[in-house]
């Protein structure tokens, strides 16, 4: 890692001119929500100015853009002689995603651990891994964020360039060649004491800037105890088995794949499209039976997904803390209160066997 200070003016020429030559996306004000507070979203950009650079949140992640809602795996196409051909792609445009935040960050390294680093490689994620260059950004987190409670709100890897706010300049961790030789073309100095000062500083504020904790100490055992809870169902009712909250999570990766016939059924595609485990027929087998029926255990397994069952696999929750699930959810239901419950519940079943004081 190589440590650079940037001043704020110079860094936006740098992104013009790396945006300019490439196809990058960045964070851009697309509406506003009913409480009149801008929603922000990934954007393909063509100038600096274009980029919101002081964005809270985007409504969804960046997951989209290395793993697209819906892709083609594969075409078939029926030859005159009842043979076959198949055409199988993995190529990539380079791109650039800048302004993400470390959560996201965080989000894109669990998803390399699975789709890159994991027994079954995905070719399809892989190209466009390979061929993203990522521009990371600190920032103050949201009244509902909780990544400092799954220690996700720094990162030092899954990043080419990450800038750190310092007043009216950036102070910038260098992680790749690439990026470094990019800066040589601006005026970059090395950081003082001052700055060094400033970036503690900085991230102290981040910090001590959170609201919302999570308790998710031992989380993973805890949710073996709980399994049985009526807690599941509680919250289970309200859910709409909308999937909202898997298309906007940042580390969500289930998927279905179909074949689409081509409408003169000389051919067909094999489509690989973005699923979520709370929908209703998710856990549906041939024959017809499902295994996960109640909407509280598509819930339950979600959230084993999340808090239990990676991390045994990685030792790590999949979740970041970005809670644009709670936010986007139609029915108010967020990690925070469905942890929160359970954890009520179990410590009051241990004061309800706690041995009485002796008499005195």
């Amino acid at each position: 890692m190589i440590y650079k200070v940037i001043a704020k003016d110079n860094f936006r020429k740098f992104i013009d001119v790396l945006v300019r030559e490439n196809l990058s996306y960045g964070p851009r004000q697309v509406d506003t929500d009913a409480h009149g507070e801008p929603v922000y979203q990934y954007k393909e950009v063509s100038s600096a100015d274009e980029i919101a650079f002081d964005y809270t949140r985007t409504a969804s992640s960046a997951k989209h853009l290395l793993m697209p809602f819906r892709e083609e795996m594969s075409h078939f196409s029926f030859r005159d002689d009842g043979d076959w051909d198949q055409d199988i792609s993995y190529n990539a445009e380079p791109r650039v995603l800048i302004g993400l935040r470390p959560c996201d960050i965080s989000a894109i390294n669990i998803l390399d651990d699975v789709l890159l680093n994991g027994k079954f490689p995905s070719p399809y994620y892989l190209a466009r891994r390979k061929n993203t260059f990522i521009i990371g950004m600190d920032h103050l987190p949201l009244p509902d964020c909780f990544c400092k409670s799954l220690n996700h709100h720094t990162v030092s890897t899954g990043f080419n360039l990450f800038c750190s706010d310092i007043g009216d300049s950036y102070y910038l961790s260098v992680n790749s060649s690439k990026a470094y030789s990019y800066l040589q073309e601006f005026s970059i100095t090395d950081p003082t004491d001052e700055d060094n000062c400033k970036l503690i500083e900085r991230r102290k504020l981040i910090k001590h800037s959170f609201q919302t904790e999570v308790e998710v100490t031992g989380l993973p055992s805890f949710l073996d105890i709980e399994f049985d809870s009526p807690i599941w169902q509680k919250w289970g009712d309200r859910c709409l088995n909308c999937g909202t909250c898997a298309m906007v999570c940042p580390t969500c990766y289930c998927y279905d794949v179909k074949e689409e016939p081509d409408l003169d059924l000389r051919g067909a595609s094999r489509q690989k499209q973005l699923y979520s485990c709370n929908i209703v027929d998710f856990a549906r087998v041939a024959g017809g039976h499902n295994f996960r029926p109640g909407n509280g255990d598509r819930l339950k397994y979600r959230y084993y997904h999340h808090y239990r069952g990676f991390a045994e696999n990685a030792n790590q929750q999949i979740c970041v803390g970005c809670n644009r699930c709670g936010t986007a959810c139609l029915s108010d239901i967020n990690p925070k209160d469905v942890i929160n419950d359970l954890r009520m519940e179990k410590e009051s079943c241990i004061t309800c066997v706690l041995p009485s004081p002796p008499r005195t």
